[in-house]
């Protein structure tokens, strides 16, 4: 079976600006958040009070930190495997954390929690696309 970049003819090895675009739009949650937490840490704390995390400040630190950072790791290629694992755990633990629509009740604020709850699936098959990727490519391939 071929991997994702086994081919060096493919479309996505002759457009590695493509590709990191690609890879900028699936971490661009992971980029705003932050910065948005960094702007208005105050919400940021509130935001980990209200999903149960204690003590909120450091939760907040930390996930902003680890954001930022695994973010920067799938842009510029450096363990961007280890990165990618990383944020698809993440996404997969904050999703049965914040998006539990089970619980709700029908009507609307059980669809966007549904379909929250379907995207956030989404990235985690894309961040795990990434990891799977950038371990088939050869060492030095484009970033």
């Amino acid at each position: 079976m071929m991997s994702i970049s086994a081919s060096t003819t493919s479309p996505a090895s002759k457009a590695p600006a493509l590709r990191w675009f690609a890879m900028l739009l699936l971490c661009a949650a992971y980029i705003q958040g932050p910065v948005t937490k960094i702007l208005d840490f105050g919400s940021a704390i509130a935001e980990m009070n209200h999903f149960g995390l204690s003590p909120a400040p450091l939760f907040a630190v930390l996930v902003i930190v680890f954001e930022l950072v695994t973010s920067a790791m799938i842009l510029t290629g450096r363990w961007r495997w280890l990165a990618a694992l990383c944020l698809a755990g993440f996404t997969l633990v904050a999703t049965f954390i914040a998006l539990r629509f089970w619980e709700l009740p029908p009507g609307q604020d059980r669809m966007m929690a549904t379909n929250a709850f379907f995207e956030h699936l989404g990235l985690i098959g894309g961040f795990l696309l990434v990891a799977l990727d950038d371990l088939a490519r050869p060492r030095g391939a484009d970033s």
